[in-house]
């Protein structure tokens, strides 16, 4: 299994890296968070809970490539989202220019 698990995490990093490129805290914080995910979970020994990890780690990849759409700053002061191929069929929320403004 542990060469599963290593598939999983490179997924999820890479995942991660298409979603949030050119975002470099939430490269970072994205990346920190998958390995204390998969540290917290690396002395598992369980069969079903090892299928069990894998599966969240495999739904996790699934659900930052396809539901989450990064942001941009433009030129008029506002914010764009450009959703890409993967995410068709998805459902986007859009969150407000209040709290795109206190989030950053």
């Amino acid at each position: 299994m542990g060469i599963e698990a290593i598939r999983a995490y490179r997924a999820v990093l890479r995942a991660t890296r298409q979603t949030f490129a050119g975002d470099t805290i939430m490269l970072r914080e994205s990346a920190a968070e998958a390995r204390k995910k998969f540290e917290e979970n690396r002395h598992v020994t369980s069969s079903a809970d090892l299928s069990r990890h894998l599966e969240e780690a495999n739904e996790a990849t699934r659900f930052i490539s396809t539901m989450i759409v990064q942001a941009k700053l433009n030129d008029r002061g506002g914010y764009e989202v450009k959703p890409g191929k993967e995410h068709v069929g998805a459902t986007l929320e859009i969150p407000s220019e209040e709290i795109l403004k206190t989030s950053a």
